[in-house]
């Protein structure tokens, strides 16, 4: 059968812009699933849900010597690509301030430096960058002298891959700002870009056996002696870390059972008119994006198939400059780390509790994080203060979605939240200093909330 032109068009931007073969073979694939009929979609009828998983609080501590023997054999590794484009910033989001001075990064060489002490293990801490993130995020670590003297590298880089005009599906020409046509791939390019840029082989080469993958915005998610122990004793080759869902959860991607098989969809494999994907009750089990690979099961996978494991398909629909909702549609394939959960035989989830899913996705996120609903602890573990399922905030994204507008709608600080169950504010609303939110809440603006004013449901 004959490749379509926009595939070759595609591949040949990709090689002409230094793509290794790995990355093209990649490519090629998520091409070939994007020709299928109703590619990327997964249909809410034709999944089940969940029944039991295994929970973090049904294992057993390992002792101390065998804690210190599995730990001084994994590597951390932070998803850190991310720019927040839709927050409107322009550099990476792991140099936002999450507490006081505090960035995500600066909270995440704390939590490293900290389990290297406790454990008397080597730990080393390896991002995953993109290019343009790359400069200031080491910037920040060089505060850090012990991270410098890790054996391995800070960081490898992600590929990346072009956007394809919505129309025609040709790579896109933006003459403008060319770095708008392209995109990185989704997490799922994790796996090639292991073997790749040769991180693989460096870090079983240096007697590391195990990862533990997470987002560089998700500060709970720290190392876990059980956790590590489960995963080399059971022999587990992937494991995902999963919570229980909450009206927060309802975009998130969730776990279900398909054909037989634990698959993970994402919000944009969703049919238009599907509205079975928000229900939390039905789904139960959110994913985290906490994974735990076995790097020798990896390797051995990747020898058989150099593009695996293999992933379905995410088509994302934007525009060539997402911050520009004018400029023209685009087209992105994309695919996720975690649905290596669907490929990788013998993967399982794991139920954790919501301390270590504390994820910032938008300006709503970043405001419970900022306020008392959370603390840090000397050693940079980031624990909630509040009981159950936590506050829940909805600000209005056209006042408060951009960073900077956020910024100037609470210039004392946020509110207290660690009372609070919601708090949605519609309109432009500015609060004052010492403001305390309790129960579930709703403001409508526009309007100034007082220094010290108690809001009540």
């Amino acid at each position: 059968m004959e490749t379509p032109a926009f595939v070759v068009a595609a591949l040949a931007k990709a090689q002409r812009d230094g793509a290794h073969s790995a990355d093209l073979a990649a490519l090629r694939r998520r091409l070939q699933q994007f020709r299928v009929s109703g590619a990327g979609l997964l249909p809410g009828e034709l999944l089940e849900p969940l029944r039991d998983v295994v929970a973090l609080t049904d294992l057993q501590n390992p002792g101390a010597g065998r804690a210190r023997e599995i730990l001084d054999r994994l590597v951390v590794v932070k998803l850190n690509g991310g720019l927040g484009t839709s927050m409107g910033l322009t550099g990476p989001k792991s140099l936002l301030e999450v507490k006081g001075r505090l960035t995500f990064l600066d909270t995440i060489a704390t939590q490293i430096l900290a389990a290297r002490s406790r454990y008397g293990i080597r730990l080393p801490l390896l991002l995953k960058n993109s290019a343009s993130a790359s400069r200031e995020a080491l910037a920040v670590l060089d505060r850090y002298p012990g991270l410098g003297q890790q054996y391995l590298p800070l960081e490898f880089l992600q590929g990346r891959d072009p956007k394809l005009r919505a129309d025609n599906l040709y790579p896109v020409e933006w003459p403008g700002n060319p770095d708008l046509e392209w995109f990185s791939p989704g997490h799922g390019d994790l796996y090639t870009t292991l073997a790749r840029s040769g991180t693989l082989d460096r870090l079983i080469d240096a007697g590391l056996r195990w990862c533990f993958v997470s987002n560089s915005d998700n500060l709970g998610a720290t190392v876990d002696a059980r956790l590590a122990a489960w995963v080399a004793d059971a022999q587990i080759p992937f494991l995902m870390e999963v919570v229980r869902g909450t009206p927060a959860d309802r975009k998130g991607g969730h776990l279900a059972l398909y054909r037989d098989g634990t698959v993970l969809r994402e919000t944009a494999q969703v049919p238009a008119g599907d509205h079975s994907f928000t229900d939390i009750e039905r789904w139960r089990f959110y994913n985290t994006n906490n994974l735990w690979i076995d790097l020798e099961a990896l390797r051995r996978l990747q020898e058989a198939d150099p593009t695996g494991p293999a992933l379905p398909l995410i088509v994302n629909r934007k525009t060539v400059d997402p911050r520009d909702p004018s400029s023209p549609p685009i087209i992105q394939l994309e695919t996720a780390a975690g649905a290596a959960i669907a490929s990788i035989p013998g993967a399982l989830p794991v139920l954790v509790p919501r301390t270590r899913f504390a994820p910032v996705k938008t300006t709503d996120d970043l405001l419970v994080v900022r306020s008392d609903a959370y603390e840090v602890t000397g050693d940079g573990q980031v624990r909630p203060t509040f009981d159950g399922p936590g506050p829940v905030v909805t600000l209005d994204p056209r006042h408060f979605g951009m960073i900077a507008d956020f910024e100037q709608r609470f210039p004392a600080g946020p509110p207290s939240l660690r009372h609070a169950t919601r708090l949605r504010v519609d309109g432009k609303v500015t609060f004052g200093a010492g403001v305390v939110v309790h129960g579930n809440v709703r403001i409508v603006g526009p309007c100034q909330v007082r220094d010290g004013t108690l809001l009540r449901e």
